[in-house]
């Protein structure tokens, strides 16, 4: 048992070293000093997404909590590639730094002095990532991404590069021929063209169409649940 006394207040530090302490090939924990990236891949998306869960009940000591949790996920990966000689959890912390700042113009002199005449987060964004081309736009969309966000990130910057025809009827029309083909071929195929065409029409609607079916499908568990013990069925 190692003899080792944290200070209080914790740090992010301190939460470092304790990580650092696990991952000892010798001493450490055996389950904390085997994992990789790969292998602790899922805990990332299970933390964050119980992190969503706690936004969406404004609760704000279990949002603490699993905010604790997905930053402990960021530190593991920062110490994984620490123990790799590649970067560290301060390599990360200047980066976002760096990056808030040259996206800040309109509040940093410096950044301002850096990005004189370009205006907008999107073309900042594509100035720092070095992105000029619609390939470029769509190949750094994420593929992990759920697939509703995914769809309505790559129409999004297909109609900033002028690929996409971005009018509200246009989309509606696409919407309905995607729904005729479904009627047609109810196959995997129409299926994903439906659900395409009823994401742009959403997004230039201005609705997150990953955010709708997410709470659609909240009000569908609460409503059947209700509909249950109303009727006096048990709940199994």
């Amino acid at each position: 048992m190692l003899d080792w006394q944290p200070k209080a207040p914790y740090t992010a530090e301190q939460l470092l070293e304790i990580l650092r302490i696990l991952r000892d090939p010798e001493n450490g924990c055996p389950w904390d000093k085997v994992q990789t990236h790969a292998s602790i891949r899922k805990n990332f998306l299970e933390e964050t997404c119980e992190a969503l869960e706690a936004i969406d009940a404004d609760d704000p000591q279990l949002m603490q909590e699993e905010l604790g949790d997905v930053l402990m996920q960021v530190a593991f990966h920062a110490v994984i590639e620490e123990e790799r000689g590649r970067f560290t959890f301060e390599d990360v912390c200047r980066e976002v730094c760096e990056k808030l700042v040259f996206r800040h113009p309109n509040i940093f002199a410096s950044s301002a002095a850096q990005n004189a005449g370009i205006n907008g987060w999107d073309a900042l964004k594509n100035k720092e990532k070095g992105r000029t081309t619609l390939a470029d736009e769509l190949g750094t969309v994420p593929v992990t991404l759920p697939a509703l966000m995914r769809a309505q990130k790559l129409q999004k910057r297909a109609d900033r590069c002028g690929a996409e025809q971005s009018a509200p009827e246009t989309a509606r029309q696409a919407l309905q021929a995607a729904l005729d083909g479904w009627n047609r071929e109810q196959d995997a195929q129409a299926a994903g063209e439906l659900l395409f065409a009823a994401a742009n029409a959403m997004r230039l609607a201005g609705v997150d169409a990953e955010e709708a079916l997410t709470f659609a499908s909240k009000r569908y568990c609460a409503e059947l649940l209700a509909q249950k013990e109303q009727s006096g069925t048990q709940v199994e």
